[in-house]
């Protein structure tokens, strides 16, 4: 698999690597400028030339996985008899630069519920780099024609047409942030209760009132919920000072308090703390 599409796949399966590029050559050496490998924890894709170089690179770039790296670094390394070697010997003769960029794993967010503030809320989230999944069980909230705001997204689409919406829960990575919004309080409840049941989920959002939680609360935890789990949601969503109840404003405030949680320590992991979302 070369180096392209190794990234991708790490994307795709949600999973940190690092791109690592020979950003100049002096002298000779196994392969050229701009020669590319993708290294992950536990795999690499594609070459840089092999040997003490390639050792070197890959030993780094799994310090920076380890360590959460967001910042690219760069190493040189010397390739004589004379340079100092933890992995072998390379006598090419020259000397490589290498650029390691970390492929974080982005944040991954769920709307159940693409009404006029569902899909006002997508607009703004769409122009980040995200995962972004789109549910609501009305096929006609979901056609091409109503998104077509969405066209020139920065963030990767996913569209999930589910007449029962609790079921798509399953489809959405771990640690996705989950915002309820639906038209029917029976499937934002039928929502709240089934995301209460996945640990593997992040942060909890839910649209509405104070009276709609408090109806929501005794229905939940006659479920079985306890109040620790009950607390794993977060209503209402949004920045508590800015005020409006248009779509637009509403959705500016949900993404703005949503956007300021991102965080890596928060995109990958199975069971988050309560944030507001």
């Amino acid at each position: 698999m070369n180096w392209l599409r190794a990234v991708e796949r790490l994307r795709t399966e949600r999973r940190a690597g690092v791109l690592v590029t020979i950003s100049s050559v002096r002298g000779h050496a196994p392969r050229e400028a701009g020669a590319k490998m993708v290294v992950s924890a536990d795999d690499e894709w594609d070459t840089i030339g092999g040997g003490n170089l390639e050792a070197t690179a890959i030993e780094q770039a799994r310090a920076m996985i380890a360590g959460s790296a967001l910042t690219p670094e760069t190493v040189h390394v010397r390739l004589t008899d004379k340079a100092e070697a933890v992995h072998g010997r390379q006598c090419c003769g020259g000397e490589v630069d290498l650029l390691l960029e970390p492929l974080a794993v982005v944040p991954a967010v769920a709307i159940f519920g693409v009404g006029h503030v569902g899909l006002e809320l997508a607009r703004i989230l769409a122009r980040h780099d995200l995962e972004l999944h789109l549910v609501d069980s009305r096929a006609t909230h979901l056609e091409p024609q109503r998104l077509t705001a969405l066209n020139d997204a920065v963030a990767r689409i996913h569209v999930h047409h589910a007449p029962v919406p609790e079921m798509a829960l399953s489809e959405v990575p771990d640690g996705c942030h989950v915002l309820i919004m639906t038209h029917d309080h029976a499937e934002d409840a039928a929502l709240c209760d089934m995301a209460l049941r996945s640990p593997r989920l992040g942060p909890i959002g839910l649209i509405g009132s104070s009276a709609k939680w408090s109806r929501f609360r005794k229905v939940l935890a006659a479920e079985g919920h306890s109040p620790k789990t009950l607390a794993r949601i977060t209503t209402p969503i949004g920045l508590p000072d800015v005020l409006g109840k248009n779509p637009a404003t509403i959705a500016v405030s949900v993404a703005a308090d949503l956007v300021r949680g991102f965080s890596p320590a928060s995109v990958a992991a199975p069971a988050l703390q309560p944030t507001r979302s």
